[in-house]
C-alpha cells in the first residue's frame, strides 16, 4: 500500500486536484494508516498533541510552499511539526484553527480581513492588521507580516489584450464597456467574496457575461485563460504563468484587493516563543522577489515545495 508520506507529496504537488485528492487520501488513510492516526487527514478533528504543531495549507501551491517555509523553520528550533496540506478554502481552514485542529497557517492579510469584514477599506498596512485584530476569533493571533505580497487579480489572456488595447497600465475599470462579452474564470468562492464579483460589480461596475468556476489561481484556470475558455481569470500575481503566457495583469485603482502581506495567523498560546520568534524571523526575510522566484521553482521546474522550503531556510540562514 501507498505509505502516508508519499500520499502527503504527492497532494502537495497538484493543487489543481485539490478536491479530488483530497477525497481520495482521505478514504486511502482511512483504510492503510498503520498508525491509526490522523496526521495526514486534512479534515481529521483533533488538536496538536504535546509539544506538536499542526501547520495547515489552503489550497494551492504557494500557501503549501509557505506552509513548508513555516514548518520547516520550526523543525530547525526543535519543535515537532504535523502538516495538514492542501485543506481547502479560507471558509474551511479559518474554522480548523477556531476548533484547534490547526495550529500554524499562512495567510494573506488582506484577503483575511475581507472574509472577517467584507466592509473594511484601510488605507494602510498597519490599519489592515488592527483591522483583522479587531475582527479575529479570541483564540486566534497574528504574527509579523512580511514584506511579500501575492494579490488577486483581474488577468487577462494576449488575446483578450490584443482586442481590446488593454496592457500593464490598463486597469479593470477599462472592462466596464466589455465586460457583458467576457467569461471569468476563478474559485467558486469567487462569486461571493467582496473581492471577488461582488467587489467587481460594486466598485467597478463590471457585469461579465459568465462566470466558470476552476480553481484558485491554478493550473485549471491557468489552463481556461491560455485557451481562451474564458478571457479574464482572477490569477495571483506571484504565478510566473503570467509572463510565461503573456497574460495582461490590470491594475486595481480602487484597492478591492487591498494589501496581501504573507502573515502567520496561528492558535493563540500555542505556540512557544522559539516557534513564534522562528515564524517572525521568515516574515523579515521573505519578499515578493523571493516569494516569485520560490513559486517560479514549484509551479514552472516542478520542484518539491518541502525540498524548496528547507533550501531557502538554509541559504536564508534559518535552518
Amino acid at each position: 500500500m501507498t505509505s502516508t508520506n508519499r500520499i502527503s507529496r504527492s497532494i502537495r504537488q497538484n493543487r489543481g486536484a485539490a478536491v479530488v485528492a483530497l477525497a481520495a487520501a482521505t478514504a486511502l488513510l482511512a483504510g492503510c494508516n498503520s498508525s491509526g492516526g490522523k496526521a495526514d487527514n486534512p479534515l481529521a478533528d483533533g488538536n496538536a498533541s504535546g509539544d506538536g504543531v499542526v501547520v495547515g495549507s489552503n489550497n494551492f501551491a504557494e500557501s503549501i510552499l509557505l506552509a513548508d517555509i513555516y514548518g520547516e523553520a520550526l523543525k530547525a528550533k526543535g519543535i515537532k511539526v504535523t502538516y495538514k496540506p492542501n485543506i481547502g478554502s479560507r471558509e474551511t481552514t479559518y474554522g480548523l484553527l477556531k476548533n484547534g485542529s490547526v495550529t500554524v497557517l499562512p495567510e494573506y492579510n488582506g484577503a483575511l480581513l475581507a472574509y472577517l469584514d467584507p466592509k473594511a477599506a484601510p488605507k494602510t498596512l498597519e490599519a489592515t492588521t488592527s483591522a483583522i485584530e479587531a475582527k479575529l476569533h479570541a483564540k486566534l493571533t497574528l504574527l509579523k507580516p512580511s514584506p511579500a505580497e501575492d494579490k488577486d487579480s483581474i488577468t487577462v489572456n494576449a488575446a483578450t489584450a490584443e482586442k481590446y488595447g488593454l496592457d500593464a497600465k490598463s486597469s479593470i475599470a477599462d472592462l466596464k464597456d466589455v465586460a457583458e462579452d467576457l467569461s471569468i474564470g476563478a474559485s467558486p468562492e469567487f462569486q461571493t467574496r467582496r473581492q471577488g464579483l461582488v467587489g467587481l460589480k460594486s466598485v467597478y461596475g463590471l457585469q461579465f457575461k459568465s462566470f466558470k468556476a476552476l480553481d484558485a489561481g491554478g493550473p485549471l484556470t491557468q489552463a481556461a485563460l491560455k485557451k481562451n475558455a474564458v478571457q479574464a481569470a482572477d490569477i495571483f500575481t506571484t504565478d510566473p504563468t503570467i509572463a510565461k503566457e503573456k497574460f495582461v495583469v490590470l491594475q486595481d485603482p480602487e484597492n478591492l484587493f487591498g494589501f496581501e502581506n504573507v502573515q502567520p495567523l496561528v492558535r493563540e498560546g500555542e505556540l512557544s516563543q522559539k516557534g513564534v520568534d522562528a515564524l517572525n524571523a521568515v516574515s523579515a526575510e521573505l519578499d515578493t522577489a523571493t516569494l516569485l522566484d520560490l513559486d517560479t521553482q514549484v509551479q514552472s521546474q516542478n520542484k518539491d515545495p518541502l525540498d524548496v522550503a528547507k533550501a531557502w531556510l538554509d541559504s536564508a540562514g534559518l535552518s
